[in-house]
């Protein structure tokens, strides 16, 4: 099995945190995004994934290695592509194209799920959605009584399902599915502008691929701040009783932690009450604050302060006034 993970936008509405990273590295309870992917899927697939291949924009080597360092983790070979340009999602595939081949997986990294990603490995395809209150910003399915798909909708204006595919797909074939992604590209077959998987399969439906609808509990966005501090927060409540969450190495000198949280490895914590729903990463220090609801990133420092609903960037340094904060890499406030 091989899974094929485009992440090549920035990921705008999160700056200033995506300045410096690709949404998909952002960390979520402790992990990034796309690792939490990788090893939700590794740990459902009975099988061996042998290799895990991310199309990126131009991120540079430390992000190139952040992400050899996850294939690492489930012993994957990393394969790293390019998208230039944003010609849609279909072109970020196709950007993959020489690692498409045998049965496949195709995870977008903009968001986290609550699911069980169990499946048949001998079904044609499947593709996993979420019923959705607003289905026009999306594209949807249609079904028959057997969960069959019928029909792919590109973000329709008319009501046509409330199905939304969530970016997950299964391909038993990979080497056809590249075929029909290069017979979209090199046609020229665009849907509102883009190159879009839904084009690519709706071609393989009607050349007699069978794909099955497969449904997730929870649909767990990522996309603006307040988003990640709620997924950050369901996160924590999910993997509190099946990850060590607080590291051996934290100090904690005269505070309280109410759980959940995550504290990265040799942060300090003196004279703060920290959670919940809090996550701080590594080599922080945290001193005479409260902090509850909020996401810290590495090396962060924070005194004589009270956050809530907050995101602190790596290496950002806060002192003084309490407030809803939103602070990229390497700020600095006092107050």
């Amino acid at each position: 099995m091989k899974i094929i993970i485009p992440m090549a936008g920035r990921g705008s509405r999160l700056r200033p945190h995506t300045l410096t990273i690709p949404k998909p590295l952002l960390p979520i309870a402790g992990k990034p995004i796309v690792q939490r992917i990788v090893e939700d899927f590794n740990a459902s697939f009975s099988g061996e994934i042998e290799e895990v291949a991310f199309v990126i924009g131009d991120f540079g080597k430390e992000v190139e290695l952040q992400l050899k360092n996850i294939a690492a983790l489930i012993d994957a070979k990393c394969s790293i592509y390019y998208q230039d340009l944003p010609l849609g999602p279909a072109h970020a595939i196709y950007c993959a194209r020489e690692s498409l081949s045998g049965p496949c997986i195709v995870a977008f990294a903009d968001t986290l799920f609550k699911a069980d990603f169990h499946f048949d490995a001998t079904e044609d395809g499947l593709i996993w959605v979420k019923q959705v209150e607003n289905p026009a910003s999306f594209g949807v399915v249609k079904t028959d009584a057997d969960n069959i798909i019928t029909e792919f909708v590109e973000k329709s204006p008319v009501f046509v399902s409330d199905q939304a595919i969530v970016g997950i797909y299964y391909f038993r074939d990979g080497d056809d599915f590249r075929s029909k992604v290069e017979h979209l590209i090199d046609n020229g077959i665009k849907d509102k502008g883009e190159f879009q998987i839904t084009s690519v399969l709706e071609i393989m439906k009607n050349n007699g691929t069978r794909f099955r609808k497969a449904s997730i509990e929870e649909w767990l966005d990522c996309g603006n701040m307040s988003n990640v501090l709620e997924t950050n927060r369901r996160i924590l409540e999910l993997k509190e009783n099946t990850e060590e969450l607080v590291s051996p190495s934290v100090s904690v000198h005269n505070s309280r932690i109410i759980p959940p949280c995550y504290i990265g490895a040799n942060t300090q914590i003196r004279n703060a009450i920290i959670g919940p729903f809090v996550s701080i990463g590594s080599n922080c220090i945290v001193e005479n604050a409260v902090i509850e609801n909020s996401v810290i990133q590495n090396d962060a420092q924070i005194r004589h302060a009270s956050l809530t609903a907050s995101m602190l960037g790596n290496q950002s340094e806060y002192a003084g006034i309490p407030k809803a904060l939103n602070m990229g890499d390497y700020t600095s406030f006092k107050g």
